[in-house]
């Protein structure tokens, strides 16, 4: 059976067996995410890079990203006094390049704490897991689930890059002023809920909508601080809820004994994700180096997204035991830990012209506000002592403080 036909029955049957026959787009994004067969992320139509890719993430780039992320990780590691040991935990390590990258900068440039590291990587794709395995089979790297690292047990740093986006949302919209949940379900021939059979085309499944189903939906709304209710919204409004983002940062704060959660991905400040004029959400479907913003076609064979919401990572993480370190654009972040020097060196560099071309290009995007330079960076902290959290992370002080 054709893989994209045999998630299509899955999802249809999913529906077919539950209240209502409908789903929460959380339950329809999961499984065309991650099914343990069929989900984009668990077979082999996930593609990250260039060529024939759905999309690259910054080591796709070049080394740089993943070689002043280990300057800050260093520092941190120098900070909470040089441990014997210091767990670097990266969730959802991609192709295994960022890794890569870190450990290769450390085992050249701080021997030191090279032999401190554990590294850790979580990783829900089977392929993806197997890719990272080739690639970093030099290199002494643990792979395991979150919830098998034992409570309190982390000394160092939880961290991820372009891990949270893909997380399965639920959506919301408003009718009449009432907060409404946007549900999956199948439509048959008749315009009905039903089972998909072999003759009906992929964009049978259709929205419909209902009242929530969970309540903390709408105290989510709380947390960030939106009044979702208020008159400024208007009808038809319609966003997305990110759920198992707090679940996932519950789990990594309950882990984290001391040390930092570092995270990095595009989204934006509660305030500017509910914008009454983002009046359609910030949802997206990558497939072929393209988006739009479809999650009904091409199942199983293109990624979905949808932004994050840092507030209430931020708030969230407050309730967990986390403090909030700081909060900075990706370019001011790579440009505080040195790569505005790395750019002024690139003249004076032995390689040839289209090389080093190539690498200014490569810089550049790292730090361009309207590409990956304007994706926001957060850290946390958990368990330091005052001494430890009144030094400032090098790539949180802006120019002017530097």
């Amino acid at each position: 059976m054709d893989s994209n036909f045999a998630l299509y029955a899955a999802i249809a049957h999913h529906i077919a067996a539950s209240p209502q026959q409908q789903i929460t787009f959380a339950e329809f994004m999961e499984m065309a995410l991650y099914h343990p067969k069929y989900g984009y992320y668990s077979s082999d139509a996930v593609k990250i890079g260039f060529k024939g890719a759905d999309f690259f993430t910054s080591p796709n780039l070049s080394t740089d990203f993943g070689e002043l992320l280990a300057e800050q990780f260093f520092q941190m590691w120098e900070i909470l006094g040089r441990p014997v040991q210091f767990s670097l935990v990266e969730m959802g390590a991609g192709q295994g390049l960022l890794a890569l990258h870190i450990l290769n900068y450390h085992q050249l440039h701080h021997p030191d704490f090279f032999n401190a590291l554990q590294y850790l990587i979580v990783e829900k794709s089977p392929t993806l897991r197997q890719e990272q395995q080739q690639r970093l089979q030099n290199f002494s790297v643990r792979w395991c689930n979150l919830e098998e690292i034992p409570a309190n047990s982390i000394t160092g740093c939880f961290f991820s890059n372009e891990l949270v986006d893909a997380f399965p949302v639920h959506q919301f919209t408003l009718e009449a002023g009432k907060l409404r949940e946007i549900y999956v379900t199948t439509q048959t021939d008749e315009g009905e809920g039903g089972i998909l059979s072999p003759s009906v085309p992929q964009s049978s499944f259709v929205e419909v909508t209902g009242e929530l189903s969970t309540p903390q939906l709408r105290e989510y709304f709380d947390l960030v601080g939106i009044d979702i209710a208020a008159n400024v919204y208007a009808d038809g409004y319609r966003s997305e809820i990110n759920l198992a983002a707090l679940d996932w940062l519950s789990i990594v704060a309950d882990r984290l004994q001391r040390g930092y959660v570092l995270t990095i991905d595009y989204g934006y400040p509660a305030s500017r994700y509910y914008n009454p004029r983002r009046s359609q959400g910030t949802l997206q479907c990558y497939y072929h180096h393209r988006y739009h913003d479809n999650p009904y076609i091409n199942i199983g064979q293109q990624d979905i997204t949808a932004h994050v919401d840092f507030t209430a990572l931020e708030r969230w993480g407050e309730r967990c035991g986390l403090d909030k370190i700081g909060f900075i654009q990706q370019g001011l972040f790579l440009m505080a830990l040195g790569l505005g020097e790395r750019m002024a060196t690139l003249s004076s560099q032995q390689q040839p012209l289209s090389e080093l071309l190539q690498r200014r290009d490569a810089l550049h995007q790292l730090i361009d506000p309207t590409e990956l330079g304007g994706f926001g960076v957060l850290v946390q902290s958990k368990g330091l002592r005052e001494i430890e959290s009144s030094q400032p992370l090098k790539g949180l002080i802006l120019p002017e403080q530097m």
